[in-house]
């Protein structure tokens, strides 16, 4: 028996976003590095005062324009 059939409610409201706000509109970029990379990753974000998504924009950002492309913000 389907939760429509049987009367139950649904829980979820598609309308509704889910997640932090800080997340709406945004895209998850993932990658896997040598432990030593995230370590030295994590200590020049700390020594910088940013957070590690920061530094990754702003590589992210020198890589497009080394290769041509505009970069784009945050």
């Amino acid at each position: 028996m389907s939760p429509e059939s049987s009367g139950a409610v649904t829980t979820q409201r598609p309308d509704k976003p889910t997640g932090p706000t800080s997340r709406q509109g945004r895209k998850q970029i993932a990658g896997f590095f040598t432990p030593e990379m995230s370590f030295s990753m994590h200590t020049l974000a700390r020594r910088q005062g940013k957070s590690l998504q920061a530094l990754m924009a702003e590589a992210f950002s020198d890589v497009l324009q080394k290769y041509g492309e505009r970069p784009v913000g945050e």
